[in-house]
């Protein structure tokens, strides 16, 4: 008999660490760090979302080093809630790079390992 998390739909990130994305509704965008294949943060978190704004959490939900035009901070957006920023811009956010290298056509590259 399978795993009854097997038979779910399984479902593939649309974007990978690295882009640079944008909130469909909210002034932000930010880069991928981490991706988590369906919704795994508190119940509390999900709940201070109003009810008509929730996210499905059978989807990937995404963890970006965000920002608006006046702050900077950590953000998780679910796949529905984002699109790539085609800007072209580079993110200013400061903690981007302990994670990350380059900037090149529009994404930014993992940092190599520290010696």
């Amino acid at each position: 008999m399978e795993h009854p998390r097997m038979l779910s739909h399984s479902r593939h990130a649309k974007y990978s660490l690295g882009q640079v994305v944008r909130h469909r509704n909210r002034p932000f965008r930010g880069v991928i760090f981490d991706v988590d294949p369906e919704f795994a943060n508190t119940e509390e978190w999900y709940e201070s979302i109003p009810e008509d704004a929730r996210p499905a959490k059978d989807q990937p939900f995404y963890h970006l080093f965000a920002e608006t035009e006046a702050t900077y901070y950590v953000a998780y957006v679910s796949e529905q809630n984002l699109e790539l920023d085609v800007s072209g811009e580079p993110v200013d956010h400061p903690e981007l790079a302990d994670v990350f290298g380059a900037f090149e056509d529009g994404r930014y590259f993992l940092a190599g390992p520290v010696n």
